[in-house]
């Protein structure tokens, strides 16, 4: 570090160098040419007079011009170039970078070596864990689901870290890793259907209604499945058996459950509403939102992953090939994106 900055000092000294020299010799050669010009006017005013060709009237009157010119041009002379201003800038490009060593050498740790990924992690894992930020437990948990690649349970915990990370599509992929080796995990299916509806704005998309049909197929009771099943049928236009559906969700809840309050709120303000329209107008305008994105941000493999998927759910299969044709396109050279690609594809079209 301490030979990088003395060459660092070195090339700046040689650079302010070269350039002041470029400044003299660029000033040396631009000599005032304006008073030899007057001068030769003179002469050549004095000349005509003399042969006879000017009266003498006008001869004072252009020998009187060019004499008001040749002292105005020679008023106007620059000073000459010197080397004081040069030394100070040259002095000053030695000086800069070695305040800046002196700085670094206060304030920061010249001895210290570089930390490869492996010793922070492992540095993490041993910090208190509520010390860590969710990008460092995410770090964390990922290595550990490599460690143990059938832990449905690190994925769970990988998944809710990348979400408080705010890195939702990595969050819903680490869910996906976990349903698929805890398939009768019922929270597991509503954590993946609630953030599939947190990632959509709020719309229960046909991916996330599959996930809730999931979690209700293992626990008929469940409130989370039950709630945006519910919400999901107001949406598609059926307010009356929504409705009718999250009534019954409340009845069966008992009196001191801590989620009656927030659930009796949600029906009032949904019976407050005007009727919706269907549900499936509202997804095409998303998704032809999303298509709009991509044109113009086209290096984006989860959202190409997601226009996919949606295109298929819809039944329009030209658009879905369009689609996935274009972003094979423009990520043939990674396996893991083409997977998701052709995994989104065969997603079965919406009823």
């Amino acid at each position: 570090m301490i030979a990088f900055w003395i060459v660092a000092g070195v090339l700046s000294a040689a650079a302010a160098g070269l350039v002041l020299q470029r400044a003299a010799a660029a000033r040396a050669g631009s000599d005032d040419k304006t008073l030899p010009v007057y001068q030769r006017q003179l002469a050549e005013i004095g000349d005509l007079a003399a042969r006879g060709l000017i009266a003498e009237p006008e001869r004072r009157g252009a020998e009187a011009e060019a004499g008001r010119r040749l002292l105005t041009a020679a008023g106007q002379s620059e000073p000459p170039w010197t080397t004081t201003g040069r030394k100070g800038a040259l002095a000053a490009a030695v000086i800069a970078p070695l305040l800046a060593a002196g700085l670094y050498f206060v304030v920061g740790a010249p001895g210290d070596r570089d930390q490869p990924f492996a010793a922070r992690l492992a540095a993490w894992r041993a910090a208190d864990p509520a010390t860590l930020a969710p990008a460092q437990m995410a770090a964390i948990l990922q290595h550990v689901t490599h460690e143990q690649p059938k832990n449905a349970e690190a994925f769970r915990y990988l998944a809710i870290a990348y979400a408080a990370s705010g890195d939702a599509p990595q969050a819903i992929h680490a869910l996906k890793r976990a349903v698929t080796l805890a398939p009768e995990r019922v929270e597991l299916w509503e954590m993946l259907g609630e953030m599939l509806t947190a990632q959509a704005d709020g719309v229960a998309t046909p991916e996330a209604r599959a996930a809730f049909r999931q979690a209700l197929a293992r626990d008929p009771q469940s409130v989370a499945a039950r709630f945006h099943l519910g919400r999901a049928r107001i949406m598609d236009g059926d307010a009356s058996g929504g409705l009718a559906d999250l009534r019954a969700l409340l009845t069966s809840l008992r009196v001191d459950d801590e989620r009656r309050p927030a659930l009796a709120s949600a029906i009032a303000q949904l019976e407050a509403r005007p009727a919706a329209p269907p549900a499936q107008p509202q997804i095409e305008a998303m998704v032809a939102g999303l298509a709009a994105r991509l044109e113009a941000q086209p290096n984006d493999p989860e959202g190409w992953v997601r226009l996919v998927r949606s295109y298929a759910v819809l039944g329009d299969g030209v658009r879905r090939d369009a689609a996935l044709k274009r972003a094979q396109g423009l990520f043939g050279k990674r396996p893991e994106v083409m997977s998701r690609l052709a995994e989104a594809a065969r997603a079965e079209p919406m009823r």
